[in-house]
């Protein structure tokens, strides 16, 4: 059981969570739900297929994207926040790595904060802590703007698994309880395609760190690159990778197709025997 703020999310079986870009630029959806009547929208959807989160992002972690300064990203994420909170009985998560847009989002109704940099901002572990919410912690080696120029690892596992496990053990030194945490390996994030094949193959070495795994692949750039795919086209090698993350142990799947994720979810988990 999740702790999300008031909710609290059964991870029994694995569940989705909706992708909500209010941006202009995020690489799949970037624009199309940027006014907060799209947004809302385009939550009731998800929910109505299945959602248990819906993941409100306000500035784009796309390699090469722009910052976007606080004010906007509060500007963006808030009055969406809101109105779902209002109308909607779903999970929602704040993808934002800025402490002043995590305490706004949770005061508006957010019940998770989705950070890729796993709190490591400065105030950013204060927020969490004070706002009460779950937390996913991501791993990335550098920053958005350049993690794809170049990345290195000796053990790409070995390396991501270390730095989650410290992650997890700063966030409860610091007062953020074990039952409020998730972890994420961060595919695409400072990896090139070696790397994130290698981390969805061993995904099992992260069930270790015993809180709820989430997997980001949904129409990421490794299945372009196996599939000489364009974004568009990149459905059904998403939903393979839903099923070979939620086989191999992951509690939550980050995705834009929800409909279609969460029937293959109900698959893998009947033949799992976990329903």
């Amino acid at each position: 059981m999740l702790i999300c703020g008031k909710h609290r999310l059964d991870l029994a079986t694995p569940q989705v969570m909706g992708i909500l870009n209010i941006t202009p630029d995020s690489f799949s959806d970037g624009g199309d739900f940027f006014t907060p009547a799209q947004a809302l929208m385009r939550a009731r959807q998800m929910a109505a297929e299945g959602a248990a989160i819906i993941d409100v992002g306000g500035e784009s972690t796309r390699p090469g994207a722009a910052a976007v300064p606080v004010q906007q990203e509060l500007d963006r994420v808030i009055p969406v926040i809101e109105a779902i909170s209002r109308e909607l009985p779903v999970v929602i998560s704040i993808d934002t790595s800025k402490p002043e847009v995590m305490r706004e989002a949770s005061r508006a109704g957010a019940g998770m904060i989705n950070d890729v940099y796993a709190l490591r901002k400065e105030g950013a572990m204060k927020a969490a802590r004070e706002a009460g919410v779950a937390v996913c912690l991501m791993h990335m080696q550098g920053e958005p703007r350049t993690m794809q120029q170049a990345p290195i690892y000796h053990d790409v596992v070995a390396e991501v698994k270390e730095f989650l496990q410290e992650r997890i053990v700063a966030c409860t030194s610091a007062g953020i309880p074990s039952e409020r945490l998730v972890i994420d390996p961060g595919f695409g994030f400072g990896k090139n395609l070696a790397h994130n094949l290698a981390l969805l193959r061993n995904l099992t070495a992260f069930t270790s760190l015993d809180v709820p795994l989430l997997i980001g692949l949904s129409r990421k750039s490794m299945i372009g690159q196996i599939l000489n795919a364009e974004v568009q086209d990149r459905l059904y090698g998403s939903l393979a990778l839903a099923a070979l993350g939620a086989w191999q142990g992951a509690a939550l799947v980050r995705a834009h197709d929800v409909k279609a994720t969460v029937q293959v979810l109900q698959v893998v988990s009947r033949i799992k025997g976990m329903n």
